[in-house]
């Protein structure tokens, strides 16, 4: 099918605004197959090494002579196929977001959007067949790069995912039609809405083939040459995919259509009608049932360039550009080169968090991991549930064989203290009790060398006050991990005032190592994640103490976009905890926390709490929960509310900030985007909360003196 609508289209303006691009090159070389037949394999390379593969104007545009020379080549009957790989251990990670700023007109933002249906459209009009050999990851235009190819073939260790919606755009080189056409409109809504706008939603290989994104999975260790042997088995003919060529043929027309309108409310009782970017995905995946491509990427144009000059976007631009730089370099990491070498792993404990923590580190470091506890069932449990859980992992294609096995190799498990004596790091996975996280660590310190790092995983509790056991506390370090520990990206790192370089230098490194972002915080109570959240939590607690409807409490926090209501989130974490964390901030700043009992009657309850309709979602209270709730008669309005929040929020990052618990603002927002799923489209937490007035009313001025301040959006 040919796209030549975008022939005459001036590029002039999008390629003036390109000079700063670090452009990733479309290398070409055949590869004669068993059969004898030529494929013509593309391999994207940055110009810069180290860096992902982006797209931008000039790694486009190179992207299209190519395959303009191979669909010639093609038709001279020189190739029989072209391919499409990535280098190093990433596909492609889509449009290059760090050339967006540059963009300030809407005619530039247009051009963009054509620039990339111009060059990805090719890959679908070469005249014979192409195949995307997807080895890494594969993010926005990267895996639309992989849609417009004929057969798609992925690594086991790749994930893919359309992410824009979550950072205000919305995929605009072909995503919104040709997904849901291949597989169906409910996943295609799932993938670029639901999961997208969680800032995680990514889906893993084996997934990828279930779904049908792509059609066949092989081994990390052969992927290349399984992928060209079994594409030549497509040309051949002795292979074959059969797709349905009308995915979902039963929900066209108007079950389609429902499909969307189902998204569009579940969305405005979630989030509200603030964010654009997926309403406007959303009507654009309900157009693609007409199987009209040409007028699909047309309305991704206008879509897309609309978007891409809006203040979401520029917020998601903040926050995505935190991420990236202090991902890279954490605000006040030591001198990596007075780090000590971790060579092998203690871990106390052997319950689920400590099991998690052996996986993580075992997987990331390929050290000796040792779990330990008082008898030896436990240990020898413990040891067997992550052989299941390599298991589970290998069976997806995640891992190798040989690797898995290795891995299961570097789990040990002991009952006997002295196992720990040539372990250079250690830390602890036990109740979160100060005296018992103090006796697990006095323990092991008498043992382990004089150089080795403790490490204790408190998410609340005073880490200095830990360390008074020791001998020598200047060894000590928080090493706060989020749940679930291999899939939340933050660390916080805890100092104390004894802390020694040396431990901490080293705790940074290890953190780099595991594949988390670390954030220096001091050791004051729930940190910084925790601290927020527990702001948050106790003013929906307050509010429903003062007789606040639980509906009204449900919609004011809806507007803060955060994965989950304060009540939905306390419900996942036990009302048992969530009482304890609210007991522990209100004697810390008994004037700024709320304490709520009813929090403690909730956790007396056998059963559930909140009642929920068919979909999940919370609707009301269960009656056992009514009767032991204890209410006011002073109910506070949803708009009250909300600023009663905003401007608590406001109040106490500020304080967090005068205090130094981060060093600069944008720690304190790389916390809550990281580690509480804080939305990209909100800027994260604190130009929010200048863009919605709070911080003016809170304290008279703003986190960013103007900057990332648009027109309030709520």
């Amino acid at each position: 099918m040919s796209l030549g609508q975008y022939d005459q289209t001036d590029f002039s303006e999008i390629n003036s605004i390109s000079a700063n691009e670090v452009p990733t090159r479309a290398r070409v070389r055949d590869i004669t197959l068993s059969s004898g037949r030529v494929l013509a394999l593309i391999t994207l390379c940055s110009e810069q090494p180290g860096r992902p593969n982006t797209l931008w104007a000039a790694s486009l545009t190179e992207l299209k002579h190519v395959l303009d020379e191979l669909k010639g080549r093609a038709t001279a009957g020189e190739i029989h196929a072209v391919g499409i790989i990535g280098s190093g251990r990433a596909f492609s990670a889509g449009a290059d977001l760090s050339m967006m700023p540059a963009i300030a007109s809407r005619d530039a933002a247009m051009q963009l959007a054509q620039l990339g249906h111009h060059a990805l459209g090719r890959l679908s009009d070469l005249g014979v067949p192409s195949f995307g050999f997807i080895n890494g990851t594969a993010l926005g235009g990267g895996l639309e790069i992989a849609l417009h190819t004929s057969y798609r073939t992925i690594h086991p260790s790749a994930v893919l995912g359309l992410p824009e919606v979550g950072i205000g755009l919305l995929p605009g080189w072909g995503g919104t039609f040709l997904l849901p056409n291949l597989i169906g409109v409910d996943a295609a809504i799932k993938i670029m809405v639901s999961d997208a706008l969680k800032n995680r939603g990514t889906v893993a290989a084996a997934q990828a083939v279930e779904l049908g994104i792509v059609d066949a999975l092989f081994p990390a260790s052969n992927f290349l040459e399984d992928s060209l042997k079994w594409a030549d088995s497509i040309l051949t003919g002795s292979s074959s995919v059969i797709r349905d060529q009308q995915p979902n043929a039963d929900v066209r027309g108007t079950l389609w259509t429902e499909a969307v309108e189902a998204e569009r409310c579940r969305l405005a009782r979630k989030v509200g009608i603030v964010p654009k970017a997926p309403y406007a995905a959303l009507e654009l995946i309900e157009k693609a049932k007409d199987g009209d491509r040409k007028a699909a990427f047309e309305r991704e144009d206008q879509a897309f360039a609309e978007l891409i000059l809006g203040e979401q976007f520029e917020a998601s631009l903040y926050a995505f550009n935190t991420v990236q730089k202090l991902s890279k370099r954490p605000s006040g990491a030591p001198d990596s080169a007075s780090a000590r070498k971790v060579t092998k792993v203690g871990i106390i404990g052997a319950g689920l968090m400590a099991r998690q923590f052996a996986l993580l580190f075992a997987t990331r470091l390929r050290v000796p991991v040792l779990l330990n506890d008082l008898d030896e069932f436990r240990v020898t449990e413990a040891v067997s549930r992550i052989h299941e859980e390599i298991g589970g992992l290998e069976a997806k294609g995640r891992l190798d064989h040989d690797t898995a096995n290795r891995i299961r190799s570097l789990i040990l498990a002991s009952t006997d203290l002295a196992d720990y004596a040539d372990c250079d790091f250690v830390i602890e996975a036990v109740f979160e009790e100060t005296r018992i996280k103090q006796k697990a660590l006095a323990s092991i310190e008498p043992i382990i060398s004089a150089e080795a790092v403790l490490a204790t995983n408190t998410s609340s509790l005073s880490v200095e006050e830990i360390g008074t056991a020791l001998e020598n506390p200047e060894r000590l370090v928080g090493f706060h991990f989020f749940n679930p520990v291999a899939a939340m990206p933050l660390l916080e790192i805890v100092s104390t005032p004894m802390t020694n370089q040396e431990t901490l230098a080293t705790a940074f490194a290890t953190a780099k190592a595991l594949g988390k972002t670390a954030v220096l915080t001091a050791d004051v109570p729930g940190f910084v994640v925790n601290r927020i959240l527990a702001k948050v939590m106790g003013e929906a607690a307050h509010a429903i103490e003062q007789g606040t409807s639980l509906e009204t409490v449900e919609r004011a926090f809806a507007s803060l976009l955060l994965p989950m209501s304060p009540i939905e989130l306390i419900d996942l974490v036990g009302w048992k905890v969530a009482a304890h964390v609210q007991d522990t901030m209100h004697d810390a700043f008994p004037d700024r926390f709320f304490a709520s009992e009813n929090f403690h009657r909730l956790a007396s309850i056998q059963g559930d709490v909140l009642e929920r309709d068919e979909n999940g979602r919370v609707v009301g209270w269960t009656h056992a929960a009514q009767e032991v709730l204890e209410t006011g008669v002073a109910p506070i309005g949803m708009t009250d509310l909300l600023h009663r929040i905003q401007d608590g929020l406001a109040n106490e990052a500020r304080i967090m900030l005068s205090e130094r618990v981060v060093s600069n603002v944008e720690d304190l927002d790389l916390c809550l985007l990281l580690g509480a799923g804080w939305p990209y489209i909100n800027g994260g937490l604190t130009p929010y909360l200048d863009r919605v007035g709070a911080s003016r009313r809170s304290f008279g001025a703003t986190f960013h003196e103007g900057k990332h301040v648009a027109a309030p959006i709520l």
